[in-house]
């Protein structure tokens, strides 16, 4: 390395507060770095040279794929003719109007406005805030419970940590909190009863919800959150007619759906949404990643005409909300998804996403669908992960001290390509960016067999 790198290594080591990195290692030098310095498509490129075609997009986020001038040049331009003015009391600008408009023009039917942060813990921070205000309005103080599925992830803030369902994000944190409860995960490949067809399972899931629900006392619960397709907790889309039947429990006691969009909006699964997709009706939905493609942090509440109807109803009985981040609505990052937007539709990325979305999730069922420490090949559009366990036909998985899913990760990386060791289990993530190639679904398969096969032969 020259000096320079030296250099940034030690500061990088001295200075830097890497999010989920084992502290004491990075610090130490006993874990790797690296310093990413350009990208372009589906490929990024580090100080030291070396290219890695990036199959997980960022962290799901960068869905029109690096290097695109066009949004960096709006980027520009904005900050040019005006960087900042903040949204509050009627102040506005002209990306944020029009963007809010493109959002709701592609939104499900019935949205109304959009709230705009910055990232999708504090979108879900505004919904939990905005689910109790709107029973507030209501005269309903007692109904504020929110329901979480374990395995979910909406973010790593106090509440919003507390609706995410990971373990992980919970020890030495002091969460969850109440009053969030959560219910069991959509997750068929780890069922109980292997016996139990995809139907039967949700009908079970349904149900465990309703249980929950009339042993808090629905007058006690608010809403219930849930990503489309389960996102950190394992790239796991849910079983056949579960979201009919927990969104027909949820209209009998009259609770809110909120959608976490984060990782499913803006064509991932083939649809403009993941709502799309399964036949969801928000009453609140969660945007980010994709909504700007990582180029410029943004986040946002979808509020549909339900909610806002209430919502105007206390502006009226209670004066302005007292709710507001400083950089909500930030001009040079709406100004990025605009451009952002009009991409996604100009390069055909939607339609993109599920044809070569099936395309990946075939190759790598072609790759190592067949051996024995592949125990699911799962997904939708482009999301995909490879599940592995000790034994296939008992379905055992391995001891967690072994580390597979990490070292196939790895493995992978040492290929020249990036996928997700996921957490809570030995699982193996894709979420490319929505311009892969089918050429560059069948690297990321080839890649996988190496890795899976030098692993394997290392157990």
């Amino acid at each position: 390395m020259t000096d320079r790198s030296n250099e940034l290594d030690a500061w990088d080591r001295d200075h830097f507060f890497h999010p989920s990195t084992h502290m004491a290692g990075h610090a130490r030098g006993e874990t790797p770095n690296r310093i990413v310095t350009g990208a372009e498509g589906v490929y990024i490129v580090d100080r030291e040279g070396r290219r890695s075609l990036d199959a997980f997009g960022g962290l799901y986020c960068v869905n029109v794929g690096y290097g695109r001038t066009e949004i960096a040049d709006a980027i520009a331009a904005q900050a040019h003719s005006l960087a900042y003015y903040h949204a509050y009391a009627g102040h506005g600008s002209e990306p944020s109007i029009r963007l809010s408009k493109m959002i709701i023009d592609r939104a499900p039917a019935g949205m109304s406005r959009v709230y705009y942060g910055l990232s999708g813990s504090d979108a879900n921070e505004t919904n939990i805030k905005l689910i109790w205000y709107y029973n507030n309005v209501l005269g309903r103080p007692e109904k504020k419970k929110i329901i979480s599925r374990h395995r979910g992830y909406h973010g790593s803030g106090v509440m919003t940590g507390s609706l995410t369902g990971l373990p992980g994000f919970h020890r030495a944190f002091d969460l969850p909190r109440a009053p969030v409860l959560h219910t069991m995960a959509p997750y068929y490949f780890r069922r109980d009863d292997l016996s139990m067809s995809e139907e039967a399972f949700s009908d079970l899931c349904a149900a465990s919800l309703e249980k929950t629900i009339l042993e808090e006392g629905p007058e006690t619960v608010a809403a219930f959150i849930g990503e489309p397709v389960l996102g950190t907790g394992g790239i796991v889309p849910p079983p056949a007619g579960y979201w009919d039947k927990i969104q027909a429990v949820l209209a009998r006691y009259d609770i809110l759906l909120v959608v976490d969009e984060v990782i499913t909006g803006f064509g991932r699964l083939g649809t403009m949404f993941g709502s799309e997709f399964y036949g969801l009706r928000p009453d609140l939905m969660t945007i980010a990643k994709g909504l700007t493609s990582a180029y410029a942090p943004l986040s946002g509440v979808v509020v549909s005409d339900k909610v806002w109807k209430v919502l105007e109803d206390g502006s009226d009985a209670m004066g302005p909300i007292g709710h507001g981040w400083t950089y909500s609505a930030h001009p040079i990052c709406t100004a990025a998804g605009i451009a952002n937007l009009d991409l996604i539709d100009r390069m055909g990325l939607v339609e993109n996403a599920a044809d070569v979305g099936a395309y990946l999730r075939r190759a790598l069922t072609a790759a190592v669908g067949d051996h024995p420490i592949v125990g699911d090949i799962r997904g939708e559009g482009m999301l995909a992960a490879v599940e592995f366990v000790a034994d296939r036909e008992t379905r055992r998985f391995f001891d967690p001290a072994l580390k597979v899913g990490p070292r196939i990760a790895a493995a992978l990386a040492a290929r020249g390509v990036l996928g997700r060791g996921m957490p809570e289990g030995d699982i193996l993530g894709f979420a490319p960016p929505l311009c892969l190639t089918r050429e560059e679904a069948d690297i990321v398969a080839a890649a996988t067999k190496g890795a899976v096969e030098t692993v394997a032969a290392e157990l």
